[in-house]
């Protein structure tokens, strides 16, 4: 610690046996960790470089507008993120559905006949969605036939088999009877927006975890949450309240320089003016910012982490001058427009309505001019939306997230490291662990928690009892 500064937090003084711990990093993984450590005694200091919390997942404020950088939603089977709205006190703002229902509106049939809707019934596992795929008008009678077949053989693989990760979904599919519009009209449906990869670039193993879990585990799974507020009110607001009524020390534009152990097997970390000795270190950043600042010989292979690789996500922001579209959300086919999203209550809009598009898997748009945006999909809403062609447009803006997930292809889970490192007292968080999840937020949230209770067990503190008991893949 710089000379004079006064103990932090998550510092090991003489006058006190409070053990101690720094995390680096503050999106939802960080923020999981530091909230579970404090909840369990520890005394933690928080370190984010950027000027907020929450990572990925955060807003900005354009004129009167606030934004989110991207369109987030969680599933009713996300236990973890569930868990995490519930500690920050923000579970109201981020509902769920009632009940799945997903409209999709394909452009390629005429006007009136190009709705269809995938929902659920109250019955149980498969039965659930079989009155939905039976009547699902984007696949023909032997397609809808076939997804079925599809389903329960996709049921019936062993998420603990490690081949699954070295082949690629599409494959799979094709050898299971799919056809390429059932590919597009259903399997990618789904998957783009879950796995950010078309199915014949993403590993069987996240494809089988994503269908088993959100449609095919229990009859509610796949229930959409998304936040009806700006993303900063829950991941940045309330989570630095929860923060500091857990007693966390949290700085933000505190960009980390370097984590060495010390001779006494406590840690140091430095960021610019101070220097932090802790217990733990919790590194909660991507991947190769991690691989940047991890210590010699704490991962076997520490190149593995620069193997795994980023897939981008582009989300487009349109502003009308009027009401244009009557659901919260659609999603599309036969457009390159995937999902959209009315944003307009969420970020303060008085009046017109606001839209945005979320589109995973975007290597081919991630890089065009905004112009080249506006003409691709401008005119692809207008056909979508018949109630855009009158309307007058009053902004046009884009977010990129280059790196906004890991890429899931096929290997991927040989690369991505556990929790604990062979550095005894420093761990690793983040959606790019092996958490079994694909990069969402609740494989963040399950990364935070699996690098605190390994954190917790070498400190010898108790797992705090309001800390969600699911399970990990630490």
């Amino acid at each position: 610690m710089s000379d004079g500064a006064r103990p932090a937090p998550g510092q090991r003084t003489p006058e006190s046996a409070a053990r101690g711990a720094v995390v680096i990093g503050g999106g939802l993984a960080g923020i999981t960790a530091a909230l579970a450590l404090a909840d369990a005694g520890v005394r933690v200091t928080l370190l984010e470089g950027r000027p907020r919390l929450g990572g990925l997942a955060f807003s900005f404020q354009r004129g009167e507008l606030t934004v989110d950088n991207g369109q987030h939603v969680y599933l009713r089977c996300c236990t973890a993120y569930r868990w995490f709205l519930d500690r920050i006190e923000g579970a109201a703002l981020a509902p769920l559905q009632d009940r799945l229902d997903v409209p999709v509106v394909d452009l390629a049939k005429p006007e009136g006949r190009r709705l269809g809707r995938l929902r659920r019934d109250p019955l149980p596992v498969p039965l659930h969605l079989g009155r939905s795929l039976a009547a699902y008008p984007h696949l023909s009678l032997a397609e809808r036939a076939s997804v079925g077949r599809a389903a329960l053989a996709l049921k019936g693989l062993d998420l603990a088999d490690p081949t699954l990760d070295t082949q690629d979904f599409g494959s799979w599919l094709a050898a299971h009877g799919q056809s390429a519009r059932a590919i597009e009209a259903l399997w990618d449906l789904v998957g783009v927006a879950t796995l950010n990869a078309v199915a014949g670039d993403s590993s069987l193993g996240l494809a089988a975890m994503v269908f088993k879990t959100g449609l095919l585990s229990d009859p509610g799974a796949a229930d959409i949450g998304w936040a009806h507020v700006p993303l900063g009110e829950l991941h940045d607001r309330l989570a630095r309240k929860a923060l500091d009524s857990a007693g966390v020390r949290t700085e933000v534009r505190s960009r980390v320089t370097s984590v060495s152990v010390m001779e006494n097997g406590g840690w140091r970390v430095e960021v610019p003016g101070e220097r932090i000795e802790t217990d733990a270190v919790v590194l909660a950043v991507p991947q190769r910012e991690a691989y940047e600042l991890l210590p010699p010989a704490a991962l076997d292979a520490p190149e593995r982490l620069l193997e795994i690789g980023t897939a981008p996500i582009l989300n487009v922001h349109v502003v009308y001058d009027r009401k244009v579209l009557a659901r919260p959300f659609f999603a599309a086919l036969g457009t390159p427009v995937q999902w959209v999203f009315d944003r307009t209550h969420a970020s303060g809009l008085r009046s017109g309505q606001y839209l945005a598009l979320s589109q995973s898997a975007a290597q081919d748009d991630i890089d065009l001019p905004v112009a080249e945006l506006r003409a691709r999909y401008v005119p692809e809403l207008e056909k979508l939306l018949p109630g855009t062609r009158g309307a007058v447009i009053e902004d046009f803006f884009v977010t990129r997230e280059r790196t906004a997930t890991f890429a899931p292809t096929p290997g991927v889970g040989r690369l991505r490291p556990g929790a604990r490192t062979k550095a005894s007292g420093l761990y690793l968080a983040g959606a790019w662990t092996a958490t079994g999840w694909p990069a969402t937020m609740e494989s963040a949230v399950r990364s935070g928690v699996s690098a605190a209770d390994a954190a917790l067990r070498a400190l010898g503190r108790p797992r705090p009892s309001r800390l969600f008991a699911f399970e990990e893949a630490a």
